[in-house]
């Protein structure tokens, strides 16, 4: 295997197989995942919000990749019912599951709750892939050796810590500030599951990634809910629309630091993986805020997140 400054799509190892789940796979760094992983043999689960553009993916991917095993799934992370008839559905499926990649977000959205009546971007982005892993463990636990669950964070978790007094912002909301402590608790979420799957004695790797900046629906949908100016035009729109057009790597590319955590030989537990550049390039190790390898904080989110989805791990205590 080449070093990670040359890795690219065409390094990903065989995974005929294999079968993987990839949150908001219908477009962006999901879609990109999905296909790459269809690509190297794998059956692919496209786990979506929208239904149309769910089956509109899944046409796209077969015609892109032919005779790829794909199929689409429905799931809305803002809605914890749905998780579990998520969870529920590919139980009665599939015996097991070999990767999971929680992919699927929001970003910067104004204030709003999701239908269990948490902040938007906390409930999506943390909450409903925190609930989402620990009703597809035990599929993951029954798979073959090699099983992974990869989280895409973000660079803009340096945005803000996590604040344990207020998790749904109730005191006050800034949504870059909230989307910033929605990927600081991906990569707490990450590293107090790492550390929950080597005390059980599973062989599972819990890893992080992020895309750096990438061209994506997520960027563009920010780029609209951007605040309008003094002269009532919106130049944070422009700027983000700039940044896309101008600086932006491609969705695949961006896709990259995911695809070498889900599959690369050698990624450790709570690997955290992102573009050799920060913004773009091939995948390395990323830095990190050191606020998010602090055990305590990663219990206190851990021990919040059971309580507020009424999902606990309770497969890991019987592995």
């Amino acid at each position: 295997m080449p070093g990670l400054s040359a890795w690219s799509a065409r390094n990903i190892p065989d995974q005929s197989g294999r079968t993987a789940v990839v949150t908001g796979a219908n477009s962006g760094i999901g879609y990109a995942a999905a296909r790459e992983l269809a690509r190297r043999g794998a059956e692919v689960v496209l786990a979506c919000r929208s239904a149309a553009r769910g089956h509109a993916a899944a046409v796209r991917l077969r015609s892109e990749v032919p005779g790829a095993e794909v199929e689409f799934a429905p799931l809305d992370l803002a809605d914890l019912g749905s998780v579990r008839e998520f969870a529920d559905g590919y139980a009665r499926r599939r015996p097991a599951l070999d990767l999971l990649v929680n992919n699927a977000g929001v970003m910067a959205l104004p204030y709003g709750r999701t239908a269990d009546g948490f902040e938007t971007q906390f409930g999506v982005n943390h909450l409903g892939h925190f609930a989402l892993t620990g009703l597809l463990l035990p599929r993951l636990l029954d798979a073959a050796p090699g099983a992974r669950i990869v989280t895409v964070s973000s660079g803009l978790h340096a945005l803000g810590d996590i604040d344990h007094e207020d998790l749904g912002s109730e005191h006050g909301y800034r949504r870059w500030i909230a989307y910033g402590r929605s990927k600081t608790a991906n990569l707490l979420f990450t590293h107090e599951l790492a550390r929950r799957l080597a005390a059980a004695g599973s062989a599972i790797v819990a890893a992080s990634a992020h895309p750096g900046y990438a061209a994506t629906n997520l960027h563009a949908g920010a780029a609209r809910q951007a605040g309008a100016g003094a002269d009532g035009r919106r130049p944070m729109a422009r700027l983000m629309e700039l940044g896309n057009a101008v600086i932006a790597q491609p969705a695949a590319a961006g896709a990259l630091p995911t695809l070498y955590a889900a599959t690369a030989p050698g990624v450790r537990p709570d690997d955290f993986f992102g573009p050799r550049l920060g913004w773009r390039g091939a995948p390395v190790r990323s830095w990190r805020a050191k606020w998010t390898l602090d055990d305590a904080s990663a219990r206190r989110l851990w021990t919040a997140s059971e309580k507020l989805t009424s999902v606990s791990y309770d497969s890991l205590a019987r592995s």
